[in-house]
């Protein structure tokens, strides 16, 4: 990873803000992204080589102004080798309850705003013969839970484009990885969409429980080692992919009697 050059979005918390110090430490040259500047520099100043960390604040719902960001970022550096698609926000809240524009706004942040990036980007990685996209997808990708309906169609949405994708590119030196969080403790549910577009202001228990994000930051990385096209990362909780796969209707009774919040 020495001396690659690595976009994170939703650079400043969470997973991202983990992928940021992991990438660091090993020597790459950063562009951290996110709505919030002044988190970024905070970030930022936390790092060992800040004069190779670059501040790109961007909103990934304004999807109008992404490919202008996308070609900012490519003339810092000259070009991007690892994009990470780490921005994201989540939802709290039962479907026939939840506001469309709330859902759209799921959509745009999570499925169309990882898109335009991607698309932005890959051509450059196709001169070049070779880089990796990386989007940080979720369990719920997998499979769907109560209180996630228009979260989980986003996190869906990301497995069918980049699995079309990756196909379409059949180039084994362009990685496309889908990363599968499970519960990892971040603000994601303090951050998370109730029904009328809120924040939900609350942490759930079992995120708090969950796993450590540099802990998952480093399953991230060890799978673009890898060169591996998903990855599962948590706790028990990741056995629901394999559950639901071959075991469909256990598994729905399963879920349905989950305490998920």
């Amino acid at each position: 990873m020495k001396n690659k050059i690595v976009w994170i979005t939703g650079a400043s918390s969470g997973i991202g803000e983990a992928l940021v110090y992991a990438f660091n430490a090993l020597g790459a040259k950063l562009i951290i992204s996110s709505r919030n500047r002044d988190e970024l520099y905070r970030v930022k100043s936390n790092c060992k080589a800040q004069i190779d960390v670059h501040v790109l604040p961007l909103d990934l719902e304004d999807s109008a102004s992404l490919p202008q960001k996308a070609a900012d970022a490519l003339r810092i550096f000259g070009k991007i080798d690892i994009l990470i698609n780490s921005g994201g926000i989540s939802q709290r809240a039962l479907a026939l309850e939840t506001d469309l524009a709330t859902e759209q706004r799921l959509m745009n942040v999570n499925f169309w705003g990882t898109v335009i990036l991607s698309k932005a980007v890959l051509p450059q990685m196709l001169a070049n013969g070779n880089g990796s996209i990386v989007c940080v997808s979720s369990l719920v990708g997998k499979f769907g839970t109560r209180f996630r309906s228009a979260y989980s169609a986003s996190k869906h949405a990301l497995h069918g484009y980049f699995d079309s994708l990756r196909i379409e590119i059949d180039n084994p030196n362009i990685q496309v990885l889908l990363a599968c969080p499970g519960f990892i403790r971040t603000k994601v549910t303090i951050n998370a969409l109730t029904a009328n577009g809120s924040a939900q202001g609350t942490m759930d228990s079992a995120q708090e429980n969950g796993m450590a994000p540099e802990v998952c930051a480093q399953a991230i990385v060890k799978a673009i080692e890898q060169k591996k096209e998903e990855v599962y990362i948590g706790g028990k909780e990741t056995r629901g992919v394999l559950l639901k796969r071959f075991f469909p209707r256990l598994f729905s009774k399963i879920i349905r009697k989950a305490k998920v919040t």
